[in-house]
């Protein structure tokens, strides 16, 4: 985690990380105003939450109560050297808890992350730079002897030229890549979670049975992201890029609707229409750019080439982000490499959902295959010894697609894990399923798994696939447990370089009668693709181009960024829009309009309901006002003080429109139960003196807005690398 600190008045400092700011100081008697607490202060403090931590994840796990439990922390300096320090925690326990908890308290208290860091001993690096936010890597791997080369399937260069490389892309283009955690909880399962330091949100997982592998996957998946826009989907990039020459690519072209919104016929190919547009419903104004909002300038469309013909056929951008999510893109040291990565996760992802959707019963893969993968033999005993059970299965459909998949059972909790990888190596397969089973995952996150189910509607429901494809927690038949399998187990085999893999792979997607459309990106410095194949490869319904397109936000986002400057009409007419559009009340207002509020303010927890509740406030609709606070406090997981503050408005509605009651006769005790400055913004708000308590004012310039701006400042070092390439080119 990068913290950068920044200089104030006297000796306060302020250290600003991911959405927190902390402020420290020096006590008065050391020059300092004693304002807050000082750094070795918070270093104390760190110990001592992190133990309380884990020892309430060991008491909500078991429902044990915890108002009871105190604990505390001293630190016992040596009077002969004040480095040297015992800090000794201490547990109070209450008397009805069992010896058997109370045991496995204190060796809760043991995992503290704080401690282990500092019993291990961090290792310090101090060093001048000339820009911190051009530095290099900070990817803690140590540095290669320049003699090594591990060589693994599917690679077309060693690891250690592989990270390099990608980590010199990254830095390259300004962005200083940190590793948040590594895992390794069973042999040969290595994975870890890197992020963009200036701009979290941008972030992937690796997983691998090495710790150079997992890296390489990571890093691969960073610049396959970076390269498709893809940490940017659904997000409102600001007016410079919504202006600028190109939004997205340099070779994106923008096409009009016809004049009754009809599609522009220069985008997309008849065999698209025939799947994306069956019944004549799908219009021009449904794929309209969600990322710039410029409805004027038309339908911004990317160019793919149909694979069958090497024709292009050009897809809106907006066609792709509402569709198809991750799927089908990827990162290679060759352009070959990042093809068979690519189709191999789409069949991946069709066959699993075939499988899930049909209920459909894998055999398993027998023990003397097994036998030939050591390796994953040890990682799959290391889980079984933990008291998982885990079927290895063969997914191939009876031969035809090169997927694996290896679950989890948890006779803990009755949970199941159905993990899927694919790859035209068989070896390889199987250990993507291991590796993605437990990406990132400790062995208390497998207690999260859901149960099996009889109820074929809960499998097939279209949500139940995107739970699955997002992080495989999904749910599965218990049909999928049969000893009676459908298919017959197969040891396939489609391997060989790269080059035969690919040309195996599309030869698969042919014979199904199936098309592929394909863009490379290579403007970033690293071969990537990104590959389309229509009634195959989504992941959302189609029909949510229609009714469910990610472009709502533009009947909304200028109007709620501009929350505080509207009229009352204009507020009218914004809350009649969203009850017109059956919008879900407890959708998030980032999500709806497409903007990275920080999660820790007012703006990043609202929802449309509450925006229509402090809307009537506003307006001094005081009865739509009352149901939509019932509304609120009845199904509320917003803050405390969020609750609280509404719990009062509650109170003076009820007040303010009984004829027989008065206010200021409750006022004394209203205040005294929440607050004088909390009743001062209750009633201002009830009266129409304070409009929208809690929100800052913004606009579409998204001033105070800083989660989202880092976000759009990573974008842009994407936007200049790609008109820096375009102009090289002329």
């Amino acid at each position: 985690m990068e913290i950068k600190v920044n200089f104030l008045d006297n000796l306060r400092l302020e250290a600003k990380f991911d959405d927190f700011t902390v402020i420290a100081d020096q006590p008065i008697r050391y020059k300092g105003d004693g304002s807050a607490p000082g750094p070795f202060d918070y270093f104390l403090a760190s110990s001592a939450l992190c133990a309380a931590y884990f020892v309430k994840l060991y008491c909500n796990a078991r429902d044990i109560p915890t108002e009871n439990i105190r604990l505390s922390q001293n630190n016992i300096v040596d009077p002969n050297d004040r480095y040297n320090q015992i800090f000794k925690i201490q547990v109070e326990l209450p008397e009805d808890i069992s010896d058997k908890d109370r045991q496995g308290i204190l060796r809760s208290i043991e995992r503290c992350t704080v401690k282990k860091v500092v019993q291990t001993g961090p290792e310090f690096q101090i060093e001048v730079v000339e820009n911190l936010d051009e530095d290099a890597q900070a990817l803690l791997m140590g540095e290669s002897d320049g003699d090594s080369a591990t060589w693994i399937e599917g690679k077309d260069l060693p690891l250690e030229q592989t990270i390099a490389n990608m980590t010199g892309i990254l830095a390259d283009l300004g962005m200083k890549i940190e590793i948040a955690s590594w895992r390794n909880i069973v042999p040969h399962v290595w994975s870890l979670h890197i992020r963009d330091a200036a701009s979290p949100m941008c972030f992937t997982n690796g997983k691998g049975a090495t710790k150079e592998s997992a890296l390489c996957s990571a890093l691969g998946e960073f610049i396959e992201r970076l390269s498709c826009n893809f940490f940017y989907n659904d997000q409102f990039f600001g007016e410079e890029i919504a202006n600028a020459e190109f939004v997205h690519y340099p070779n994106e072209k923008w096409f009009q609707p016809g004049p009754e919104d009809e599609l522009p016929a220069e985008i997309l190919d008849e065999h698209c229409l025939e799947i994306y547009n069956p019944e004549g419903e799908l219009f021009g104004s449904n794929l309209i750019d969600t990322n710039s909002g410029r409805i004027d300038r038309g339908i911004c469309s990317l160019p793919f080439v149909r694979h069958s013909d090497g024709e292009t056929v050009y897809f809106p951008s907006n066609l792709i982000e509402n569709l198809f999510l991750s799927n089908g893109m990827s990162a290679g040291n060759t352009l070959y490499e990042a093809e068979v990565q690519c189709l191999s996760e789409i069949f991946e992802r069709a066959v699993k959902r075939e499988i899930l959707e049909q209920e459909l019963a894998l055999p398993d893969v027998p023990a003397e295959v097994l036998a030939k993968y050591p390796g994953i033999v040890e990682g799959i005993e290391a889980l079984e010894a933990q008291g998982f059970p885990v079927l290895v299965k063969d997914a191939s459909l009876g031969g035809q697609f090169p997927v694996a998949c290896v679950t989890l059972m948890n006779p803990r909790t009755g949970g199941v894990f159905a993990s899927f990888g694919a790859h035209p190596s068989f070896h390889v397969a199987l250990e993507r399923s291991l590796t993605e089973l437990l990406q990132g995952r400790s062995f208390e996150g497998l207690n999260d798994v859901p149960p099996p189910t009889f109820n074929s509607m809960a499998v097939t429901e279209p949500n139940n696939f995107v739970e699955h494809f997002i992080d495989s927690t999904g749910v599965v038949s218990w049909r999928f447990f049969s000893a009676k399998s459908d298919f017959e187990f197969c040891e396939w085999d489609f391997s060989g370089d790269n080059e035969h893999e690919t040309a195996t792979l599309y030869g698969i997607l042919e014979s199904l009668g199936k098309e592929a459309y394909v863009a490379h990106f290579e403007e970033l410095g690293a071969p990537a693709c990104r590959i389309l194949v229509p009634g195959f490869s989504e992941v959302y319904p189609v029909e949510d181009l229609v009714w469910d397109n990610t472009n709502k936000a533009l009947d909304y986002r200028e109007d709620i960024l501009n929350l505080h400057r509207l009229d009352d009409d204009a507020l009218a007419d914004l809350v009649e829009r969203l009850e017109e559009s059956q919008q879900d009340n407890y959708t998030d207002i980032k999500t709806l309009i497409g903007i990275e509020f920080d999660e820790n303010t007012n703006w990043g927890q609202l929802t449309i309901l509450e925006l229509k509740l402090l809307i009537s406030l506003a307006l001094q609709r005081h009865d739509e006002a009352l149901e939509l606070v019932e509304a609120f406090l009845q199904y509320n997981d917003n803050t405390v003080d969020r609750g609280l503050f509404y719990q009062a408005v509650n109170a003076v509605l009820e007040i303010v429109l009984d004829d027989e009651l008065e206010l200021d006769d409750f006022l004394p005790n209203l205040s005294r139960m929440f607050g004088e400055e909390r009743m001062a913004a209750v009633v201002g708000s009830v009266s129409g003196e304070v409009r929208f308590h809690g929100l800052e004012p913004t606009s579409m310039k998204l001033e105070g807005l800083d989660r989202h701006l880092r976000l759009i400042e990573s974008y842009k070092k994407l936007h200049a690398a790609r008109a820096a390439r375009a102009a090289a080119n002329g």
